[in-house]
C-alpha cells in the first residue's frame, strides 16, 4: 500500500533515471544533519560526473519550535541546503530536497523503499529506529544501501550497513559514492 501512495509515486516520477538518497531525522544537534549535507556536498565536489544523477531528500519535521536554539538550527540547515543547491543546481536538477515538515509514516515507508541509499549519520545516538525502518522497507530483490554512523546504537546490529564516522566528511563522501555505485 505504501508504494501506491500518491506522494511516493510523484516522487518516483520526478526522479526519472536518478538515484535517490534519503535522510529522515527530527531536528536535533545529535543527528548530524548539517555534517551529512556537507559530506554530500563533498561527494558532489568529488564526483562531477554524478551531477544531475543523484538527489538527496532530507526530511526533518519541525520540532520544539518554541526553543530559540532549534529555530536557529533549522535556519542553519536550510541555509546549508540552499547554499549547496545554489552551487550545484541546474535548470532540471536540484541536488537536495529539504523537507521541513512532518511526513506520514506510510509515505516514509514508500520513500525508504524507493531510495537507493539512506544516510543515518548521527553524531551520537541511541538505537536509531530510522536505520531499522529503512532496512525493513527494502525490496529483498533490490535492496538499497544503508550508510550508518558508527555512533548509532543500530551499528552493532546492522552488520550489512556501511559504517562511517560522520565527523569525517571525506570518508562519508566516499561511502555515499560507494552506496550510489
Amino acid at each position: 500500500a505504501a508504494l501506491d501512495n500518491a506522494l511516493v509515486k510523484r516522487m518516483r516520477e520526478s526522479l526519472v533515471d536518478r538515484k535517490l538518497i534519503i535522510g529522515v531525522d527530527r531536528l536535533d544537534y545529535s543527528k548530524g544533519i548539517d555534517q551529512r549535507m556537507l559530506a554530500y556536498e563533498r561527494y558532489l565536489q568529488d564526483n562531477p560526473d554524478q551531477h544531475g544523477n543523484v538527489v538527496y531528500i532530507q526530511v526533518t519535521p519541525k520540532s520544539r519550535s518554541e526553543v530559540p536554539e532549534y529555530n536557529e538550527m533549522q535556519r542553519e540547515i536550510a541555509e546549508t541546503a540552499g547554499r549547496i543547491n545554489g552551487a550545484f543546481s541546474d535548470i532540471d536538477w536540484v541536488p537536495i530536497r529539504y523537507i521541513n515538515r512532518t511526513v506520514k509514516r506510510t509515505t516514509l515507508a514508500g520513500l525508504y523503499r524507493v531510495a537507493d541509499a539512506a544516510l543515518v549519520t548521527p553524531l551520537r545516538d541511541g538505537m536509531n529506529l530510522v536505520a531499522k525502518e529503512y532496512v525493513a522497507a527494502q525490496n529483498p530483490d533490490n535492496p538499497g544501501v544503508l550508510v550508518l554512523s558508527r555512533f548509532a546504537g543500530a551499528a552493532r546490529e546492522l552488520d550489512g550497513a556501511v559504517l562511517v564516522n560522520p565527523y569525517d566528511l571525506d570518508s562519508t563522501a566516499s561511502a555515499i559514492a560507494g552506496a550510489i555505485a
